[in-house]
């Protein structure tokens, strides 16, 4: 017999997927304990979770996955294998559709006629702002550049610059940061200039002094100059997204939290392997987090655990870790929803957060972006897409 931790890491499954098939009547333990409501399966059921595993990552409907498995085990093959081919003819149809969706909206674009792939680049800008707060506002949003290829547009850090104030951003679709500097010599209209990657690293380089540095740009010649030292090449001649709207969040629970005692449940804490990837990377880590009572943060891993089961460190800023009794099904209590989000996502912008304590703001549904801020300083934040998490 294997338990439902057991189960979930030999199928691929996840616990909180297994009781959910549980509940929905589509894949039920061998035996549930009396006494502590724990799950046990049994051997020949590894196989059917397997198999379970492959149609939902295929996308089959729940239904049909139903009749897959009540058909799988019988002499007549004839339902499973219409099941599947009709799945499949679903699939096929759904990417004829998108393909010619696809087409129209890159119609739509060329007939826009984006002026900033085709027209050269002319702008003229000249500021000059502290080296420390440059330096401090960089190390803020670097770590959230983009670096699939196919995407250069998002494989830098927008300078956006208005009135006094410097903005950078910097964004890879699962995760943005924003940081705010004053700035002075400025006094035309808002631009926006895309600085590469590598190029922003040799910028920060530069600044490890006190001194004013002074940022240029001339055409598509970007500039950084502190001190006798200076750092230049070309700006990247593609539109940066609207960030502006990425950073429109309705409200949510706001936790102030010790970001030395999140960052080591973090570490220590239990994760979930995600089955989708992404460029660059083999697979992610996810750590599963949510509040009591809007004081303390939970880092629960795997599952749905309820207060017993995921304690705190403290109310107010506290944090804590699964306590291994993965399999109990009691209420919630105070808790909130559940948010899975990247583990190395999170420690990466608590590092960049640069602070003991932060903010974390959870929207209102676990869709909602993770907002990761500091408490004195608004302008500087970062956002974590969350990951989907089983039902």
């Amino acid at each position: 017999m294997r338990s439902i931790g057991e189960m979930a890491r030999d199928s691929g499954l996840g616990v909180s997927a297994l009781r959910f098939y549980d509940r929905a009547g589509v894949l039920g333990p061998a035996w549930v304990d009396p006494a502590s409501g724990y799950r046990w399966y049994a051997p020949e059921q590894l196989d059917e979770a397997r198999l379970l595993a492959r149609l939902r990552r295929a996308g089959m409907p729940l239904a049909d996955i139903r009749l897959v498995l009540a058909g799988w085990s019988g002499a007549d093959t004839d339902l499973v294998r219409g099941l599947l081919q009709a799945h499949l003819r679903r699939l096929e149809q759904g990417l004829t559709e998108a393909r010619s969706e696809f087409s129209t909206i890159r119609e739509l674009l060329d007939h826009r006629e984006n002026p900033m792939t085709a027209s050269p680049l002319t702008g003229t800008v000249h500021l000059s702002l502290p080296a420390p707060a440059l330096a401090a506002a960089l190390d803020a949003v670097r770590f959230a550049a983009g670096r699939d290829p196919e995407l250069p547009m998002l494989g830098g850090v927008l300078f956006d610059i208005e009135g006094e104030a410097l903005r950078v951003v910097a964004t890879d679709r699962y995760r943005l940061a924003v940081a705010r500097t004053d700035a002075d010599g400025h006094g035309g209209s808002r631009e926006q200039v895309v600085v590469p990657a590598p190029l922003v690293d040799a910028m920060r380089a530069l600044l490890s002094g006190d001194e004013s540095a002074r940022f240029a740009v001339e055409g598509d010649r970007v500039t950084l100059e502190a001190g006798e030292r200076q750092a230049s090449g070309q700006r990247l001649a593609h539109d940066f997204p609207d960030y502006r709207r990425l950073v429109q969040l309705p409200p949510g629970r706001r936790v102030v939290v010790e970001v030395p005692a999140l960052r080591e449940a973090l570490e220590n804490g239990p994760v979930r392997v995600a089955e989708e990837r992404e460029p660059g990377r083999s697979a992610r880590d996810i750590s599963v987090l949510t509040t009591v009572d809007d004081k303390t943060v939970l880092v629960c891993g795997d599952g749905a655990p309820d207060e017993d089961t995921c304690t705190g460190t403290g109310t107010g800023t506290g944090t804590g870790t699964g306590t291994g009794n993965e399999d109990r099904d009691t209420g919630t209590g105070g808790l909130g929803y559940h948010v899975g989000v990247d583990r190395g996502f999170l420690l990466e912008a608590l590092a960049a957060g640069d602070r003991d304590r932060l903010v974390l703001e959870f929207g209102p549904a676990p869709t909602a972006p993770l907002a990761i801020r500091r408490a004195e300083d608004e302008g500087a934040f970062s956002l974590l897409m969350p990951v989907r998490l089983d039902d």
